[in-house]
Formats: structure tokens, C-alpha cells, sequence
């Protein structure tokens, strides 16, 4: 099964992630298959980065998102 789901990258206590389709058994921050965009937190507003093509590609072969990418892809406007 392939998940589309945030991988943590940054130092400590300064979070920044990338989000990324990877096989749902590999590790939260191990092997991906794509990177899909990125998402910084700490920046004020947050600041979300999607790219679109890739993420419908994604999500139309069957890649499900976690609950967090999901919202982050519903403010993206990428999906409903």
C-alpha cells in the first residue's frame, strides 16, 4: 500500500517536513518513493507547497493520504 505522509525534516525543536508517497511498511523518515511538495509550520502564516500535478497523479492511482497531509492538501485546494 503507498501512503502519501510527511516525512520530518529541520533541527530540534524547529520542524519542517517534506511531503512524500512512500510504501506504508518503510520507516517515517526512510525510503520514498516521491517527493510531492513541502510544509514549514513555524512560519506565520504556515506555509504549504504542493505540487498539484503530482499529487492528483498520486491520489488517482490510489495513494492515501494520513489525516495531517489530508487537511494540508484540502487547504492546498487540492482536494474537497
Amino acid at each position: 500500500m503507498v501512503k502519501i505522509r510527511l516525512k520530518r525534516m529541520g533541527a530540534k525543536k524547529k520542524p519542517f517536513y517534506r511531503i512524500v508517497v512512500a510504501d506504508a511498511r518503510s520507516p517515517r523518515d526512510g525510503k520514498f518513493i516521491e517527493q510531492i511538495g513541502t510544509y514549514n509550520p513555524l512560519a506565520n502564516p504556515s506555509e504549504i507547497k504542493v505540487d498539484v500535478e503530482k499529487a492528483k497523479k498520486w491520489l488517482s492511482t490510489g495513494a492515501q493520504p494520513t489525516d495531517t497531509v489530508k487537511k494540508l492538501l484540502k487547504i492546498a485546494g487540492i482536494t474537497e
